[in-house]
């Protein structure tokens, strides 16, 4: 956000930046259309007042500010392009006045139904809602996904060139629930990316997790009585709320079973279990809600002895039911079937579930798991090495042929 001999913005100035910057270019957008101009000029006025805030400190009105700088520096470029005079009457017309609407925190929501829209790859409504929602830099989201600038340049501005002729409204009541659906799932994968890395050498990206929890609140805040909202955010809390405890001081992979429980932030698990509890009474209860239920009833067990895994897969089954199951939800299954009526059952379980996760390294983890509590230890080890063979994860795959040399001495 500093321009080149610029000093850092103070941290309180950062964060008033990140907390007004959807905010301002939702509005900017709703006011002008042209959003890739208008993102633009947002940064220009983000860029001003990183350079002026901290001396002069902030302004009375912070989003107002940002709004009229970055309003004006927009119908600035307006008046600049080549259809001069067609666009200097659209400027004219659109020159911001104190007497027009002041913007709402409805514009964020608004701007998370546009960056989410269905004509988007999921990877570029992902790319496209960290820049424009959670004000990441390029940078910063290429070095999340660990993909090189250029790709995620290429993703935000293919996405751009789609939205360019899209009205930027709330989304109607036929395509509503839809369009919540779509925003709701790309908030999960920025969280599941951040929570456990599909790649590379960490397993957990804290700045993707926090944005993606940071992205829920502002969401839940518009939409209070929705109860994916609510389901979603208890989920990413309960599964957050045990990240200290996931890696050792090597920074290897320690499993749930054998996590240090010391470590798990209560404050995350008391707020999720309430949320939880909400989102249960908020119909219809969807799998946000049930995956959030299993993760209260993990973190509600004072030990791994503890856990009411009959309960688990109660919620597993409702998690399951339809013929559009997720296959990551019916893996879950497995493994609670075989914690409640042995491993056997888990292996049978798992063969029907193979042709939708071939070669899969999670299924193959679970298969060895399963195996070496059967006795079955040749097996086991072969199903740890090819578990380890299909993870991109460093960490992941040490642990699995940990597990494999283990079994072999």
């Amino acid at each position: 956000m500093d321009e080149a001999g610029a000093g850092p913005p103070e941290p309180g100035t950062e964060d008033l930046l990140r907390h007004h910057a959807p905010q301002v270019l939702g509005a900017v957008v709703r006011r002008y259309g042209h959003f890739d101009a208008a993102e633009d000029a947002v940064q220009e006025a983000l860029l001003a007042a990183a350079r002026q805030w901290p001396e002069s400190g902030a302004p009375a009105n912070p989003r107002g500010w940002l709004i009229r700088v970055a309003s004006r520096r927009l119908t600035d470029r307006l008046r600049a392009d080549e259809a001069r005079e067609r666009r200097e009457r659209t400027a004219v017309r659109l020159e911001p006045r104190e007497t027009r609407a002041a913007p709402s925190d409805d514009d964020t929501l608004t701007l998370l139904f546009l960056c989410c829209d269905p004509a988007l790859t999921p990877p570029a409504r992902i790319a496209l809602t960290l820049r424009a929602v959670g004000g990441l830099t390029t940078a910063e989201i290429a070095r999340a996904h660990l993909v090189p600038e250029a790709t995620i340049a290429q993703r935000i501005s293919r996405a751009k060139q789609k939205l360019r002729d899209h009205s930027f409204r709330p989304p109607g009541p036929d395509d509503r629930d839809a369009r919540l659906a779509a925003v709701l799932q790309v908030l999960y994968l920025i969280f599941n990316e951040g929570y456990t890395a599909t790649s590379g050498p960490a397993l957990h990206r804290a700045d993707l997790a926090r944005e993606a929890i940071r992205l829920t609140r502002s969401v839940r805040r518009l939409l209070p009585h929705e109860g994916a909202v609510t389901g979603l955010l208890a989920l990413m809390l309960l599964t957050e709320a045990r990240s200290a405890a996931r890696t050792g001081p090597l920074g290897e992979l320690v499993p749930l079973d054998a996590q240090d429980r010391a470590l798990w932030d209560s404050a995350a698990i008391a707020e999720g279990t309430a949320l939880v509890e909400e989102a249960l009474g908020q119909a219809p209860v969807g799998p946000y809600q049930l995956q959030a239920a299993i993760a209260a009833l993990h973190d509600e067990a004072a030990d791994a002895g503890d856990t009411d895994w009959p309960q688990i897969l109660a919620l597993y089954d409702l998690l399951v039911a339809g013929p559009a199951a997720d296959p990551m939800a019916e893996l879950g299954r497995v493994v609670a079937l075989a914690m409640v009526d042995g491993p056997e059952a888990g292996l049978t379980e798992l063969s029907a579930l193979e042709p939708r996760l071939k070669n899969h390294h999670r299924l193959e983890a679970v298969r060895a798991h399963l195996l070496e509590r059967t006795g079955a230890t040749e097996a086991a080890r072969r199903a740890y090495e090819s578990a380890a063979r299909h993870t991109l994860s460093l960490p992941e795959r040490h642990y699995l042929l940990t597990r494999a040399a283990r079994l072999t001495s």
